[in-house]
């Protein structure tokens, strides 16, 4: 028999909200919903911040969750030591338990086989000779990307690097095209990033940048607004550069559709999926992306700073022979390739020890490779995804939409019932994440009446709640479903109630 988890996920599948009845606004329904949930093992490959952790100001040896030394008054275990609900994984994720095992292993074979770690795969690790981790990455996030092969993802360097590394070979301005068409609010680094590269091709932003503007009064940006603006500035745009999913609204935009219609007027398209991957399902190779980049520490649980990765679409791996006759002679043979900022880990496998000053790519992805990617950050990235290695993207996403649409409609409550106390003031806060569950992941982003935000904030973390905090006025909340529960969602609306009702 369907469950009632399954039946409100099949719903959101469909674009449609579930029915939650009256009931749904106590604790214990909300624990009849994580009884359900078929994914509540995997919360237990991660060490979640505890009450008493989030406070910690020296390392003292000890991780979450283990026995506290620390006793209340009747000899009870502290109610510091239970966990805090961790709403801030579209920020950064929390810790997989097994990214310890990884690095030890790592540092092991530092110690015991030195350089030859680079070509030597060691017996009960869990690792592969350090120069084959990247394409171990790389096969474990097929799913997570929708790659049609290994060789069109790589995990390199970090987010904001690897867009300047795309750009480089997938923004080539000519005097007709020359335009960047990107939306309103990027997240800063890529504003920098997209400014930067325009500066550097002599051009500016005035001229050469088209943001897409919102609703001023939802911050909504439509699908059709999109396409509009392509059509408007098709002739004269080079590359059209948008978020999977805008970090400050949370809303999802409809990458295949808009992938498509770019296409369609010859503009190259790139994703920066810093917010989509391993929250939301994606399908880049069939969705013919040219290029897309994205972070590991947010929903990827990867760690702060660590590598991140890239996906290139194969139709632009291909390497092309060509030459020309030299003094009437015979044409020499010279590769060609999609122009880029080369470096040796880039240059072919085959002969990248030879030494040779020509640079022969790698095939795939693999060619757009500057440096030699560390270990240790690849041995983080593969902890992550052994993790992800254990349930499907679209079991994940499933449940993400359940617990979202849940917080959506405990939060909705709370609205009414401080519209009824306070009529004529206004709402204490408006949910601005877009509705239709299909138009975002797990997230969604609460924009506080002016005034509120720090009080609010600061009872969150009195107690033990962790969310992302924006500057003025918004709250993002991300109750990330590999580690979150539906009596998280639950206990955060009580307490973020009462903290509304203590700041007004």
């Amino acid at each position: 028999m369907e469950s009632e988890c399954q039946s409100f996920a099949k719903a959101l599948r469909a674009g449609n909200k579930p029915a939650f009845s009256s009931e749904a606004k106590s604790i214990d329904y909300a624990r009849k919903l994580d009884a359900q949930d078929k994914l509540k093992l995997l919360r237990s490959n991660f060490n979640i911040p505890s009450r008493r952790s989030l406070k910690k100001r020296a390392l003292d040896g000890s991780l979450p969750g283990e026995p506290s030394q620390q006793r209340t008054s009747n000899g009870d275990a502290a109610d510091d030591d239970k966990p805090s609900i961790y709403f801030v994984g579209n920020s950064l994720g929390a810790q997989p338990k097994c990214i310890r095992q990884y690095l030890d292993s790592q540092l092991e074979t530092w110690a015991s086989i030195g350089v030859n770690g680079h070509f030597t795969s060691l017996g009960n690790s869990p690792l592969t000779a350090w120069q084959d981790m990247a394409a171990d990455c790389a096969q474990k996030s097929l799913d997570l990307v929708g790659a049609a092969s290994p060789s069109e993802v790589i995990y390199m360097n970090t987010l904001t690097v690897n867009l300047h590394l795309m750009m480089a070979s997938f923004f080539r301005p000519t005097e007709q095209r020359h335009k960047i068409i990107a939306e309103w609010k990027p997240f800063p680094s890529d504003s920098y990033a997209i400014a930067s590269q325009l500066e550097w091709h002599g051009l500016s932003t005035s001229t050469s940048l088209i943001e897409i503007q919102p609703d001023p009064e939802t911050l909504y940006i439509p699908t059709e607004r999109i396409l509009s603006v392509i059509d408007e500035h098709a002739d004269s745009t080079a590359l059209l550069l948008l978020p999977g999913i805008q970090y400050y609204t949370g809303q999802l935009f409809d990458i295949p559709r808009i992938t498509a219609h770019a296409r369609r007027h010859g503009i190259t398209v790139g994703w920066d999926l810093a917010h989509a991957v391993g929250n939301v399902e994606l399908a880049l190779h069939e969705w013919n992306v040219d290029f897309a980049v994205w972070c590991t520490y947010k929903y990827l649980n990867a760690g702060p700073g660590a590598i991140a990765g890239c996906f290139v679409h194969e139709r632009h791996h291909h390497h092309h022979s060509n030459g020309a006759p030299v003094n009437g002679g015979k044409a020499a043979e010279k590769k060609s390739y999609v122009p880029r900022l080369a470096g040796w880990y880039g240059a072919d496998k085959a002969v990248r020890f030879n030494m040779e000053k020509e640079f022969s790519p790698a095939a795939g992805a693999n060619g757009w490779v500057v440096s030699n990617p560390s270990a240790i950050d690849l041995a983080c990235v593969g902890a992550a995804l052994s993790v992800f290695g254990q349930t499907r993207m679209a079991d994940l996403r499933e449940k993400g939409m359940v617990l979202t649409a849940y917080l959506e409609w405990l939060l909705k409550g709370l609205v009414e019932e401080d519209e009824e106390r306070r009529e004529g003031q206004g709402p204490a806060f408006r949910i601005i994440t877009p509705a239709n569950p299909l138009e975002r992941g797990s997230q969604l982003s609460l924009l506080l009446r002016g005034g509120l935000l720090q009080r609010v904030s600061e009872k969150l973390a009195e107690a033990g709640i962790v969310v992302d905090v924006r500057k003025p006025d918004v709250i993002r909340v991300a109750p990330v479903p590999m580690y979150c529960r539906f009596e998280d969602v639950w206990e955060f609306v009580e307490v973020f109630s009462q903290a509304i009702e203590e700041a007004q």
